[in-house]
């Protein structure tokens, strides 16, 4: 058990794009924690990009007696598997999206954490991104009056299909998989939970074997959330959109912290996270257009927010109702697009309870 103040002894399954872009700099940037340990195959690569680090099979991480967290960055059909070895071993965990690839495996995952008394969250960065940052100022100010209507998009232009397990069919692969988790979350996040869920999805690009146009809505008593992710979309409008009774708001441009991270920039640096493209606000009775900055991301602080929950300090950033929920709209979300209908959000009663 960790006492208070010491160092969280981090173990990382995975060196893939989400390991080596995402989370291993992230770990390596919050004091208090300490990389000690991948499970990953491309050994070379490691000694060189992280030197003294100690190098395993994915399969040892989850039960290594220097481990106290153990992060799950691999392909989306071995996150239960991994992380339920990891809990049943004493470890705390954070999983990479999406959590699972099913709610019944979320539900199993969540019931193995209580059991051993650990704790289990899974990796929503976009959380810390720059626009569901300034998404969440602009509600809180109440300037849009009522809103009904909240619109996000994650486009990419990828024209050519790759083989590859995202888009090669099984369990865990296509795009809704991909970016939908990180959609879903901030529905969640901002909103809390819908009533039910409509979706369609297509393979629209030649040769494509996976989705690749995903187009889902939310339906709150009032609100109405829209959430899409394509892979055939060069250009585009407003990543993000609010409407409300007494105006509305759009933000343009990705987050940087991507692509900082891509070219090495540490999240310590005092420009990462910096946007500058800013918000617009459309006044509805004048139609005024106000530019409103974004504030800067920091993806680091879900790690910083896991360390102080190991330490007892403050709790979990991202609880694990979200991680449920998340799996339930997106499990419902599938079924929707394929049997044509509207359906509810199949939580408990007991899984309801934990929103109010």
């Amino acid at each position: 058990m960790i006492e208070n103040g010491q160092t969280v002894r981090v173990g990382l399954i995975g060196y893939g794009y989400a390991g080596k872009t995402f989370h291993a700099p992230l770990i390596r940037s919050v004091p208090g924690l300490a990389l000690y340990v991948i499970g990953s195959s491309k050994g070379e690569i490691l000694e060189a990009e992280h030197p003294g680090i100690v190098v395993c099979s994915a399969g040892e991480v989850p039960a290594h007696p220097n481990v106290d967290l153990v992060v799950v960055a691999s392909p989306n059909e071995t996150h239960f598997p991994l992380a339920a070895a990891a809990l049943r071993a004493g470890k705390d965990v954070v999983v990479d999206k999406p959590f699972t690839v099913t709610l019944a495996e979320a539900r199993s995952l969540a019931e193995t954490a209580q059991r051993h008394n650990r704790i289990l969250s899974v990796f929503h960065n976009r959380r810390w991104e720059s626009e569901i940052l300034a998404t969440r100022a602009i509600l809180e100010t109440a300037v849009l009056g009522e809103v009904i209507h909240y619109e996000s998009r994650i486009d990419r232009f990828r024209p050519d299909v790759r083989r590859r397990w995202r888009e090669d069919p099984g369990p865990g692969a296509g795009l809704w998989f991909d970016l939908g988790p990180h959609l879903i979350d901030q529905a969640l996040y901002l909103f809390g939970i819908p009533q039910t869920v409509n979706a369609n999805f297509g393979i629209l690009r030649s040769g494509g074997r996976t989705d690749d146009w995903d187009h889902v809505q939310l339906n709150y008593e009032r609100l109405r959330v829209v959430l899409h992710a394509s892979l055939l979309v060069s250009g585009g409008g407003a990543r993000s959109v609010l409407h409300g009774t007494r105006g509305s708001w759009a933000k343009y441009g990705s987050d940087v912290q991507e692509r900082q991270l891509m070219s090495g920039m540490p999240p310590t640096d005092p420009q990462f996270g910096y946007d500058p493209d800013p918000g617009i606000h459309f006044d509805g009775e004048t139609g005024m257009h106000t530019e409103i900055p974004a504030p800067a991301g920091n993806q680091r602080e879900y790690y910083v927010g896991i360390r102080d929950a190991i330490l007892g300090r403050r709790p979990v950033p991202v609880p694990l109702k979200y991680a449920i929920a998340g799996m339930a709209i997106l499990e419902t979300s599938f079924e929707s697009g394929v049997r044509g209908q509207t359906l509810p959000i199949p939580l408990t009663a007991e899984e309801r309870a934990e929103w109010k």
